[in-house]
């Protein structure tokens, strides 16, 4: 049996983000995971860092957590993004007042936003859409997932955290109401890990975590297809300017395009069918904006699912254009289950806000004295002597949407 002052549970980017903070603040942090660093969620995603610009219409204040995120992420993670901005293309039948909206939203919230024209869009993407009328351009960005979560938690282990990737918790600890740990699948075959408060960040799968606890955390998982194809040396995100829809997005990865996305409801974030009209529609709306890739060879197809929320998800029928923000449950104040928290829902964008978020709970439950810091140090990676590529093999975080770049 070992103990910890917090035990983590999920090395998403949000898991290892909590992980650093805790451990900057002095807390003795433990992260487990079931597979590598990043594989769930995390490392599935298409990779994008937001601007903000595809929500300023419909979420000002989730608008502006991505645009205060993006420049610190910039700052602090340079080495973990690519892409030189987005640009959101308005095609001949897409709503010109749809433009309209999302760019004075946009320069209400102060994301920095400038028209272009076609023809100068195709002087950074020549084979554009043809029938591409006005341009947005946007900073827009990318993340590379498997470098961004090996930095977080390579610094967080440096502030004194411990990582465990490959580490599946077999259920949770409860002694008279009160969750103290965690069973944890080892080599040698279960460990007790003993712990002051433990965080729930598994993502969509934190609702079978809080189960093994009795605390009903209901999640929404839905699933969505990115597709990636050969198309080298694309500089910018391209994003449909229409309400989004499947495949309204390609992403930058170096000698690929990442081709996103479907949304659609599953009951089980492991068992979902992966289908090839998903495939499909996505390879043919994305062709709208960058026609080549209609004809690009396909080099991966993967499926991630999103941590949303149930009662969020409950309240925006049709919502799928709404940004959706992060909830940190308190389960002492909630379900009357004291040591245990869970962080849901947010983006990856958004990732270090959440664990600041956390951190912060949980340290006023411990009594921990002491205010984040992660916006201001960088990730490890950043110097030339520290080595991120072994890092990365080290953790076990190398995650299919990086398969150009690892």
């Amino acid at each position: 049996m070992s103990s910890t002052d917090v035990l983590v549970v999920g090395g998403g980017a949000t898991g290892v983000g909590t992980a650093r903070d805790l451990a900057m603040r002095g807390v003795d942090a433990t992260l487990v995971d079931r597979g590598g660093l990043g594989s769930g969620t995390t490392g599935r995603s298409h990779g994008l860092l937001h601007s903000g610009a595809r929500y300023a219409e419909n979420d000002p204040s989730g608008a502006g957590e991505c645009i205060q995120e993006n420049r610190i992420l910039r700052d602090i993670a340079g080495h973990c993004i690519g892409g030189d901005c987005g640009y959101f293309v308005q095609l001949a039948d897409d709503d010109p007042a749809y433009f309209d909206e999302k760019l004075a939203a946009c320069r209400d919230l102060n994301i920095p936003s400038d028209v272009i024209t076609p023809d100068e869009a195709r002087d950074a993407v020549p084979d554009l859409a043809a029938d591409a009328e006005r341009i947005m351009e946007v900073p827009d960005g990318v993340i590379y997932p498997s470098r961004l979560v090996a930095a977080t938690a390579a610094s967080a282990r440096e502030h004194g955290a411990t990582i465990r990737p490959d580490a599946p918790v077999r259920g949770l600890l409860v002694e008279d109401g009160t969750v103290v740990g965690a069973r944890v699948e080892t080599d040698g075959g279960a460990e007790t890990l003993r712990a002051d408060h433990v965080v729930n960040a598994a993502g969509a799968w934190a609702g079978e975590v809080a189960d093994t606890a009795t605390v009903d955390v209901e999640m929404r998982p839905s699933k969505g297809v990115m597709v990636a194809v050969d198309y080298p040396d694309l500089p910018v995100v391209l994003n449909r300017c229409r309400r989004p829809a499947d495949g309204d997005i390609v992403v930058p990865h170096e000698a690929e395009a990442v081709l996103g996305t479907t949304s659609v409801d599953v009951d089980d974030p492991d068992e979902f069918d992966e289908e090839r009209w998903e495939v499909e529609r996505c390879v043919e709306e994305c062709a709208r904006l960058l026609p080549p890739v209609a004809d690009a060879a396909i080099s991966r197809t993967y499926w991630g699912v999103r941590p949303l929320y149930g009662p969020d998800e409950n309240e925006r029928p049709g919502g799928r254009g709404i940004s959706r923000g992060f909830f940190v449950l308190d389960h002492a104040e909630r379900d009357g289950v004291a040591g245990f928290t869970t962080v849901v829902g947010g983006k990856l964008t958004t990732h270090r806000l959440m664990a600041e978020a956390t951190a912060d709970r949980v340290c006023d439950r411990l009594g921990v004295d002491g205010s984040c810091r992660t916006a201001d140090e960088p990730l490890f990676g950043a110097r030339p002597e520290e080595d991120l590529d072994a890092a990365i093999r080290a953790l076990d975080a190398a995650s299919p949407a990086d398969g150009a770049t690892l």
